[in-house]
């Protein structure tokens, strides 16, 4: 298994999907039954197979990332060989990110000295989509971008 296998909540939000991945495997619902009863390891294997297409699909359209940790802000904006980054970081122990005090506190102190802020590129060592899903196993998530595209423009500008 290249990824990780979705979660049943994940399963249960994809049911339709996985119902025409097994069609097109010509598993029907009695058949995919009966493969879960009498061989439980085929069934774990095209669990497994639909977990990767899955991840494959999402990872591929991944765009922007976004990592909270009490004192840190990473921003990723991912391209196709490389990746931008933007890290903010507190200078200030009791600052706390994950809080929304915390996060009014950056939008008041975002330009001061109380803010360290490093940006970065890195090019893809491994495989874009295993890169980026390596990020989200260490806590980052899929965004729609809109807090890296402002720190970015008002470095650019």
């Amino acid at each position: 298994m290249k990824y990780s296998r979705l979660t049943k909540e994940q399963f249960e939000e994809l049911h339709p999907e996985f119902v025409n991945f097994l069609a097109a495997q010509t598993i029907d619902k009695a058949e995919w039954d009966k493969l879960k009863l009498e061989k439980p390891e085929v069934a774990e294997q095209e669990l497994d197979v639909f977990s990767d297409l899955i991840w494959e699909g999402v990872l591929g359209r991944a765009q922007y990332l976004e990592h909270f940790s009490k004192n840190h802000i990473f921003l990723f904006q991912c391209f196709d060989t490389y990746i931008d980054s933007i890290v903010l970081k507190s200078l200030v122990p009791e600052t706390d990110f994950l809080t929304k005090k915390g996060l009014q506190w950056l939008s008041d102190n975002m330009f001061t000295d109380t803010i360290e802020m490093k940006v970065g590129k890195k090019e893809f060592t491994e495989e874009r989509n295993t890169s980026i899903f390596g990020l989200i196993q260490q806590g980052a998530f899929l965004s729609e971008g809109q807090l890296f595209k402002q720190i970015d423009t008002i470095i650019k500008g």
